[in-house]
């Protein structure tokens, strides 16, 4: 792969099929990596079983499949990469950089909402204890390419963000930081509802030392209620029958411009025609 290579993914979590509201991700992330004549990968973020549906992720793959939005070298896994995680996070710890925290939810709730540092000088132990980051490197703001310069609250980003969860589990900000750099993405397009994190995972990678990806929130698709389209939200899946109207109306949702006659197009020309046409500055500041 060229060092300088556009280089972007998609990485759905398996606790659910993919809806409207995946597929403008899928679609915004593949269409900005293929009109830079990138890479496009895609990895299943399966770090978290008891929100995982079995069968998910096969029907995910199969839905990208059918959509036509081929990928480009093998689905990398986060359940097989356990491993990498606990390396990195030894060599924060050994670095002074994370430490074992045991405070419980209520006491954070009691105490403002944000995590004091409470744990932070106390020398805890492992057990029954969560594993935070030690901030030393807080990013207040950060610039995305579609929303501009977007600021965060000073807790957040000053906060001592849990890496990995008293039950064990791997936080999402830890393995997607270390995935991310282990595939080379340097470009990241996915919806605002991962705004907020930004800040945290930016800090994170300055902490281990990697080099700091471009970012591109798209606009949510919103149901009738106003509420992010979600598979929390019970969103329908993805329609079995011919894709190409939802990739239609998908692309109206990104406010890009529409071949005449579509019908008559293949699906892979369509989505050939929509890489040449693609004008992010068309997206439109608002969702559904």
């Amino acid at each position: 792969m060229p060092q300088n290579q556009y280089t972007g993914r998609f990485a759905p979590s398996p606790s659910g099929d993919l809806h409207f509201g995946s597929l403008i991700a899928a679609l915004g992330s593949y269409l900005h990596a293929r009109a830079q004549n990138g890479q496009w990968l895609v990895r299943i973020d399966d770090i978290d079983p008891p929100r995982e549906i079995p069968g998910s992720a096969d029907r995910i793959l199969a839905t990208l499949e059918r959509y036509g939005l081929e990928w480009d070298g093998d689905v990398v896994w986060q359940s097989k990469r356990h491993d990498a995680y606990r390396e990195v996070l030894d060599w924060l710890y050994q670095q002074q950089k994370s430490y074992y925290c045991t405070c419980t939810r209520q006491r954070i709730t009691q105490s403002g909402g944000f995590y004091d540092g409470h744990c932070r000088g106390l020398n805890l132990g492992a057990e029954n204890a969560a594993i935070r980051l030690h901030q030393t490197l807080p990013v207040y703001s950060f610039d995305d390419d579609f929303q501009g310069h977007l600021q965060a609250e000073s807790q957040l980003a000053e906060e001592d963000f849990i890496i990995r969860r008293r039950d064990g589990l791997f936080a999402y900000n830890l393995a997607v930081v270390v995935d991310d750099h282990f595939q080379g993405v340097n470009h990241i397009v996915r919806g605002a509802d991962l705004i907020e994190p930004t800040v945290r995972q930016i800090s994170l990678y300055r902490h281990l030392g990697y080099p700091q990806p471009g970012y591109l929130h798209l606009p949510l698709a919103l149901n009738e209620n106003g509420d992010k389209l979600s598979k929390q939200n019970h969103a329908p899946a993805l329609p079995e029958g011919d894709p190409r109207p939802v990739i239609i109306n998908a692309l109206k949702f990104l406010g890009q411009t529409l071949p005449e006659n579509w019908q008559d197009y293949t699906l892979p020309l369509l989505l050939r025609w929509a890489t040449t046409h693609w004008t992010p500055s068309e997206i439109p500041r608002q969702g559904a």
